[in-house]
């Protein structure tokens, strides 16, 4: 930190009875009042490097002994007026970071300038700041960081400007050619060890040097800065996200899972309501949702995701909450469950997530521009001889457009992992309604699925979680599930699973028996009543359906029990008491709205007219087997 010290004479400032005096032997003859404190000196010093002063004892009536000045808006209070009387008295002031903007606006107030004397204060405060101040990493961060106290006086004098300027000139010059803070350059030797050799810890984020000192700044100058270091156009975007994730957890609020905010920082006043503190947390949030990158990847999903929590809770714009919500959906592939269990603070809504805002983030999502690129018109017969290098061009350009398909392929598959798992969570909220659980469940292709284990989890706790659904509701909710593409181990827990709907049961049973008898090994081929069913469902019969895995964790608690399973009695018995509760079907099953199933919801869920007659099926297979056996 550099600073400069004037004059040449001792303090000899003292206080006595509440006012400030200076020891002379010349009586004093003018009393100067600023913000309640009293001082006790002479005109001559004052008045030759003061015009202002001039002018106030001109046309204020002299008394008989002291003539008395009112400077009630003094900018910088008693500490910047008596650093200007003692630069008047020829006694050692000294300059810095810390008071220089006070004294620059203290000096503007008493009109210090050259028309009064050669070398006035003002003068050397601008030589001391052009020339000292501003070439400094740490001074320039300072000097702005002091300006917020006189924001109307710094911005008339170009302090703010200048500060932000030279900060803004430093990020954008290589580290080696700045004269860095105090901080960054302990930083710097802290990270040399003892054999002289650089340590590697702060290696990495050396690009990124100047994000830690530029966190100090409030939100404004923190944001000025930022645009002007943005717009030199040299800082890569992932720099500036990095920057604005530092900033953030400076000053944001730490926001719990329930939605509560716990403030690491103290507030500036005590008498600080909670509405004000939250109008300031919401400024500077949209401030830095202002600031992102527009480059896709220039901040983490989970920052994105964590900003997009605040805004929630903090009531921020619509705007500033569908921008992060667009910015979430680029990127949604690398979020974790975890991340998008947003808290619900609405009024109008008694769910415990807010599942709107992650309904719109997967319709962000799949309104991407994804599709498979289209292949190349073929060149006609009298232009196959000739391939010019557009041609070679064409075939890169249509290689790299079919890798990032597939790429795009693989973040669906992780999306709708992601949603499966994120269903498993919101299930559980007893005031989550069906049609939203199923718009989410249904937001993501069907491809994107390789198999249904984590989705059936998912729809087994939202059973449990609502116990009052009733035939036609839990109807409706199975019809997402495509039992084709349940494990063994799903499929024996949804046989005797009571809260589902009969016709999933049969289904499971039917595709567990079919699978069961192809992977035996026992029938070189298999019946023709089978082989009918198995065609009817979309299941080439001549091959045996491929092994389905699921990757998902299942809690203790919720372990599939496959025990008294495996035996076909067991399996029977647990048909007879769902065909004993449900002895009648209804083949013609409406949506709410009253409109008609759908050809793919049939293709997944039809049954035949009369289940009996498939379960008598069944069991003739069972019989066949046991006899070969």
């Amino acid at each position: 930190m550099k600073f400069m010290k004037l004059g040449s004479r001792p303090d000899t400032f003292y206080t006595s009875e509440a006012v400030r005096s200076i020891s002379s032997e010349v009586s004093s003859d003018l009393i100067i009042q600023v913000k309640g404190s009293r001082y006790l000196l002479h005109k001559f010093p004052l008045l030759s490097k003061c015009l202002r002063l001039q002018r106030l004892c001109s046309e204020s009536p002299e008394s008989s002994q002291h003539q008395i000045v009112q400077l009630p808006d003094f900018p910088g209070g008693v500490d910047a007026f008596e650093l200007c009387a003692k630069f008047c008295y020829g006694i050692t002031i000294t300059l810095s970071a810390y008071n220089i903007v006070a004294a620059r606006c203290a000096a503007e107030y008493l009109q210090m300038t050259e028309d009064v004397e050669k070398g006035n204060l003002i003068y050397k405060i601008e030589v001391f700041f052009n020339s000292c101040i501003l070439h400094g990493w740490r001074d320039s961060i300072v000097t702005l960081q002091s300006s917020k106290a006189f924001p109307l006086w710094s911005e008339d004098l170009g302090i703010t400007s200048r500060c932000i300027e030279a900060i803004a000139s430093k990020v954008l010059t290589h580290p080696s050619k700045v004269s860095l803070s105090h901080s960054y350059s302990r930083r710097g030797r802290d990270d040399i060890s003892c054999n002289g050799a650089e340590s590697q810890r702060h290696k990495a984020s050396t690009k990124g040097w100047w994000a830690e000192d530029m966190a100090e700044l409030g939100i404004d100058l923190y944001w000025r800065t930022m645009i002007a270091i943005k717009s030199g156009g040299k800082i890569p975007s992932n720099l500036v996200g990095e920057a604005l994730k530092i900033y953030a957890s400076r000053w944001l609020p730490n926001i719990s899972r329930n939605g509560r905010i716990n403030n690491h920082e103290a507030s500036d006043s005590d008498s600080d309501s909670a509405t004000e503190v939250t109008s300031k947390h919401r400024l500077l949030l949209e401030s830095i949702i202002s600031l992102l990158p527009a480059e896709k990847g220039s901040v983490s999903c989970s920052f994105l995701l964590k900003l997009l929590k605040a805004a929630n809770i903090l009531n921020a714009s619509s705007s500033s909450k569908m921008e992060l919500a667009r910015r979430v959906a680029l990127q949604l592939e690398e979020a974790t469950v975890s991340d998008l269990l947003i808290p619900c603070l609405s009024y109008t809504s008694d769910t415990l997530y807010d599942v709107d805002i992650v309904m719109t983030i997967l319709e962000q999502f799949m309104l991407q521009g994804q599709s498979p690129p289209t292949s190349p018109p073929r060149s006609k017969l009298g232009f196959e001889r000739r391939r010019s290098r557009s041609a070679e061009n064409i075939n890169f350009e249509l290689q790299e457009s079919r890798r990032s398909s597939s790429a795009s392929h693989g973040s669906k598959l992780k999306v709708a992992k992601l949603v499966d798992g994120y269903l498993q969570e919101i299930a559980k909220d007893v005031n989550l309604p069906l049609s939203k659980f199923i718009t989410i469940a249904e937001s993501v292709p069907e491809f994107s699925r390789l198999d249904h284990d984590d989705l059936y989890r998912a729809i087994d706790i939202y059973l449990k979680a609502h116990p009052d659904l009733n035939k036609c509701e839990r109807k409706r909710l199975c019809r997402i599930l495509d039992c084709k593409k349940l494990s063994m181990e799903a499929c024996m827990h949804a046989a005797r699973n009571e809260l589902l709907p009969l016709r999933v049961v049969v289904q499971v049973l039917f595709f567990e028996q079919a699978r069961a008898t192809m992977a035996g090994g026992k029938m070189t081929e298999l019946p023709s009543n089978i082989k009918a069913l198995l065609a009817g469902h979309g299941i080439d019969p001549s091959k045996p359906p491929p092994p389905l895995s699921t990757t998902s964790t299942i809690p203790g608690d919720d372990q599939w029990s496959i025990s008294g399973l495996k035996s076909p009695k067991s399996k029977l018995s647990t048909l007879r008491m769902k065909l004993a509760e449900d002895d009648e079907l209804d083949e013609n099953d409406l949506h709410p709205d009253g409109m008609g199933r759908t050809s793919k919801f049939k293709a997944f869920c039809a049954l035949p007219a009369r289940p009996k007659k498939m379960f008598s099926k069944l069991l003739s297979i069972n019989r066949s087997s046991s006899e070969k056996n």
